[in-house]
């Protein structure tokens, strides 16, 4: 180990109502007796990287750029009506990255076994050409698999897992996700393949209903299509979930949430024999999980009385499932990270490149199959 420096991504919400993303250098932190120090090699910009680099709220199409490649710092104005919940951020230079993978350079006395591993970890600094942390907070991979196979192994692995565990603990037997040829979707898949767990997908494109028929999905259903409704309708009766999961937050003019809920109480009733004024008395919950859309949420309630909308987060669902489950998801994330886990890239970026105005508009779009990859090492 000789480098003395990191570099890292910072982003900084400033007083005067700006978001500002630099690169800074940093001491390469010395591993105590249980730390493993990693040069990280892949880092993925998810949506919930967003949240911290450009705070949803930035003047995308005014970005700022002063000084050149290392020194260089991208600005943009941030809506004021976002100001109001940064106060907490402002003026602090914070670092980036949710997850990423590299190679363990140097170790403690405790964990020295670990040295030269390939390893994956949700850092919450993986932007960063070196990282410190606790050698128990590692996935470890098989000698194998390269940092870039490993660099999504927590977020949508975990996700894509917990919607299994939350299925069980509710009570419910099948699952509807929305946006689901994502990364995470396929993920879920094949998940639901190998598990027997019937799920039904949701798109926009019949590129997305092709992609995910090539992976073994049964059920995709494209709001794009006239009869959309109708065949959700269909293949809820035929799954009989009623748990759904949409990462839109609002998706079909801000009403997919809602379609989702009248789809089910319509299958719900399709075998029943019984006329209620309160709708069915099957429960019926949607979890919001992302904001790809930024549109409104609006309800219709065509869906009886007996029905759920909510917010789903990964940490607190993480601390319901418990650790020796956790601990049981983790091992199959590593052993499938080349198959059911597999996450694919549009671009490899370095730090400067990070930082181009026409490159933070690429990877703030979230476009399905241009997912951008971070090598702090380039």
């Amino acid at each position: 180990m000789t480098d003395k420096y990191s570099k890292e991504i910072r982003s900084t919400v400033t007083s005067e109502g700006n978001v500002e993303l630099s690169i800074t250098k940093v001491p390469v932190p010395t591993p105590t007796d249980d730390e493993v120090l990693i040069e990280v090699h892949a880092a993925p910009i998810s949506p919930s990287d967003l949240a911290l680099l450009i705070t949803f709220g930035g003047d995308l199409a005014n970005i700022n750029i002063s000084g050149s490649e290392e020194n260089t710092v991208a600005s943009m104005k941030v809506h004021p009506a976002m100001m109001k919940s940064m106060k907490s951020r402002l003026d602090q230079a914070m670092p980036a990255g949710n997850e990423g993978a590299g190679i363990v350079v140097d170790a403690g006395s405790n964990v020295k076994h670990l040295t030269g591993k390939t390893v994956g970890l949700a850092g919450g600094a993986m932007y960063s050409q070196y990282i410190c942390v606790p050698a128990v907070n590692c996935l470890v991979m098989d000698d194998e698999t390269t940092p870039a196979e490993a660099a999504s192994s927590f977020v949508n692995p975990m996700t894509a897992l917990s919607f299994v565990e939350t299925m069980k603990m509710e009570n419910h037997s099948a699952i509807v996700n929305t946006a689901a040829a994502s990364n995470l979707g396929q993920m879920l898949v094949k998940i639901c393949n190998d598990d027997e767990i019937p799920l039904v997908n949701i798109v926009r494109t019949q590129e997305h209903v092709d992609l995910l028929k090539n992976i073994g999905a049964k059920y995709v259903c494209n709001t794009s299509e006239e009869n959309f409704k109708e065949t959700l309708v269909t293949a809820l009766i035929e799954t009989g979930a009623t748990l759904g999961f949409d990462a839109t937050g609002g998706g079909n003019n801000g009403e997919l949430p809602g379609q989702i809920l009248a789809a089910m109480e319509i299958a719900s009733n399709s075998g029943s024999g019984e006329y209620s004024r309160y709708g069915s008395e099957t429960y019926k919950q949607v979890y919001i999980y992302g904001g790809l859309d930024p549109s409104p949420t609006i309800l219709k309630r065509s869906y009886g009385m007996s029905w759920g909308l909510g917010g789903w987060l990964l940490m607190p669902v993480l601390k319901k499932i418990g650790m020796e489950k956790i601990q049981e998801m983790r091992m199959r994330v590593a052993k499938e990270i080349k198959t059911t886990f597999a996450s694919g890239y549009g671009q490899e970026i370095s730090f400067e490149e990070m930082l181009q105005p026409e490159i933070i508009n690429a990877y703030a779009k979230q476009k399905t199959g241009n997912k951008f990859l971070v090598n702090p090492q380039m």
